[in-house]
């Protein structure tokens, strides 16, 4: 281990954030370089170094890659980061890299709702499918002879967790890959390589950037065999990100500790009303400490997100509650700044009741957020 990568791994986590992939400062020179607008460099002769065509590398994107590393494995050598255009890329790089016909893999059943479109796709390549929710680590049940196993936890929407690494152990014992949706959590809430994943995949537009301005996706590996492949795969599909949106986002991630910090504190506030509230049911937030998820949680993640769950009783009271809302807008995503609530069954792609909210918690104060969610309640009342 460099001395600089020891150091990384002893500093605090708001340092780790406003530092992270920082080049060395030069003279005269900005702390973090503009973005590198580049299809082309200047190549004479034999191929050497590293940049020669947009479509491979980009001098803004190694120091995007180099912070979102450095927040993912703090203080550990040997870990290569890849950004891709969107969180969606960057799942497909790890599925469609290491999956060939006649493998298997193990999906949740309760993930993100794009996931049923990629079973279609895989299942059309000659990959088997397997699928089994979240809780309860019941994806072991279906893992013997599979070739990937992919968590997501927490949950999305519905927040259930699982035994990050006892589901590890055993896809490894059974030869099995496992790569870890980490979206939710982010590098500060959880950090899935040191639970044991060969993979750590996520969606930067939501928390890690946390403006709602950027699409972006990361995959997080420290084996460069399986590394290797992803980066192919994202050279074949091109699935790459735009300098402006890579700049965007590393000068984003400096405020990281500040937002999450924030917004789990008022997620946590927010779930502690709703659940006072008869007509709220099916609340879910790993933070509360009477949650299903709370002790797996508490054994794996330094914080429990920003997003919190509940049911309303009907479509109609859940659609009354939202237009109610003044300070959270009526928007997919979630992770952002500006709090964000949708009544998620509008998708069609998760199975959750007519009346279920995942409500995104900003950064606004928490007793005007408090307060705007209850009068919305009340206000939608029949």
């Amino acid at each position: 281990m460099s001395d600089s990568a020891e150091n990384d791994g002893r500093r605090g986590e708001g340092t780790r954030a406003v530092r992270a992939g920082l080049p060395e400062p030069v003279r005269n020179e900005p702390t973090l370089p503009g973005p590198v607008f580049a299809a082309h460099f200047h190549l004479p002769g034999e191929v050497t170094g590293p940049y020669a065509y947009g479509r491979d590398d980009n001098p803004t994107w190694t120091l995007l890659e180099r912070a979102i590393g450095e927040l993912e494995a703090p203080g550990q050598d040997g870990v290569e980061t890849l950004v891709f255009a969107s969180g969606m890329a960057a799942i497909s790089s790890v599925l469609f890299s290491q999956l060939r016909a006649g493998d298997a893999v193990v999906l949740p059943s309760d993930g993100y709702q794009v996931l049923p479109m990629v079973r279609a796709q895989l299942e059309a390549y000659g990959i088997e499918v397997r699928t089994a929710p979240t809780g309860g680590d019941a994806q072991l049940e279906v893992l013997d002879g599979a070739r990937l196993l992919w968590i997501e936890s927490p949950s999305n929407p519905g927040l259930d967790v699982c035994d990050i690494r006892r589901l590890v152990e055993a896809a490894h014992a059974r030869g099995a890959l496992v790569a870890v949706d980490n979206t939710l959590a982010t590098p500060l809430g959880q950090r899935p390589l040191e639970l044991g994943a060969d993979f750590s995949v996520a969606s930067g537009t939501k928390q890690l950037t946390g403006h709602g301005d950027i699409l972006l996706g990361y995959v997080v590996g420290r084996d460069a065999g399986t590394m290797a492949a992803v980066r192919r795969w994202r050279k074949i599909v091109g699935a790459i990100s735009g300098p402006m949106e890579a700049w965007l986002a590393h000068r984003s991630i400096a405020t990281l500790q500040l937002r999450v910090d924030r917004q789990n504190a008022t997620a946590l506030a927010v779930a502690q009303a709703l659940r006072e509230r008869p007509e709220v049911c099916g609340l879910r937030y790993p933070g509360l400490p009477d949650d299903p998820a709370h002790k797996t949680a508490s054994q794996q993640m330094h914080r429990y997100g920003c997003v919190v769950s509940f049911t309303l009783p009907t479509r109609a009271r859940a659609e009354r509650f939202l237009d109610a809302l003044c300070l959270v807008d009526d928007a997919t995503s979630f992770g952002g700044v500006r709090s964000t609530a949708e009544r998620r069954r509008r998708w069609g792609g998760d199975a959750v009741p007519e009346g279920f909210i995942r409500l995104s918690v900003g950064a606004e104060d928490a007793e005007d957020l408090v307060t705007d969610v209850l009068r919305a309640l009340d206000e939608s009342a029949d």
